[in-house]
């Protein structure tokens, strides 16, 4: 069995995404910060989508992320708050499901990396599973939480009291 401190990291990671998904604005999802940032709604269906990337990391030894055959296509992009909070809680589930059926000897295996047959890294898969994965949760929600605030809508509380919930 895993060791309980990597679900409670997922948990809490998943909950804070959570929070910052159900408030994104639902007619704002083609705004973007910049030209070359992706816009709102495809930073959030990314991060909806994010926990997925588990069952590709603790399920083979490697995983090409730029296949020479283009792999699959890109996911349609979710169209309301209330899309990317349930793709979250389908794909957080699948995720946590296959974390939990994880030994320690999975954890410690090799993970490799390719971009188009290139390998660029190999990491225990518990590793990855902490950097890749839940550590980009992280990072993309606190995109999220940029974008929101430059939108003008409260940034929900993630670790501690913020400037629109000071008191919480």
């Amino acid at each position: 069995m895993v060791p309980k401190p990597i679900l409670s990291a997922f948990d809490q990671i998943v909950a804070g995404s959570r929070a910052v998904l159900a408030v994104v604005p639902d007619d704002q999802l083609d705004w973007r910060p910049h030209e070359k940032s992706w816009t709102l709604g495809e930073l959030a269906t990314h991060l909806a989508n994010l926990p997925t990337w588990t069952m590709a990391t603790l399920s083979v030894s490697e995983f090409d992320i730029s296949p020479a055959d283009g792999g699959p296509p890109p996911l349609a992009a979710l169209t309301t708050s209330a899309e990317l909070v349930d793709a979250l809680e389908r794909s957080a589930a699948a995720a946590r499901s296959a974390i939990e059926g994880c030994s320690d000897a999975d954890l410690a295996s090799p993970w490799t990396m390719l971009v188009a047959g290139e390998a660029r890294f190999t990491l225990p898969k518990g590793t990855v599973l902490r950097t890749f994965i839940m550590d980009h949760m992280i990072h993309h929600r606190a995109q999220l939480g940029v974008y929101l605030r430059m939108l003008d809508v409260p940034v929900p509380q993630l670790f501690g009291p913020t400037a629109d919930f000071p008191d919480m």
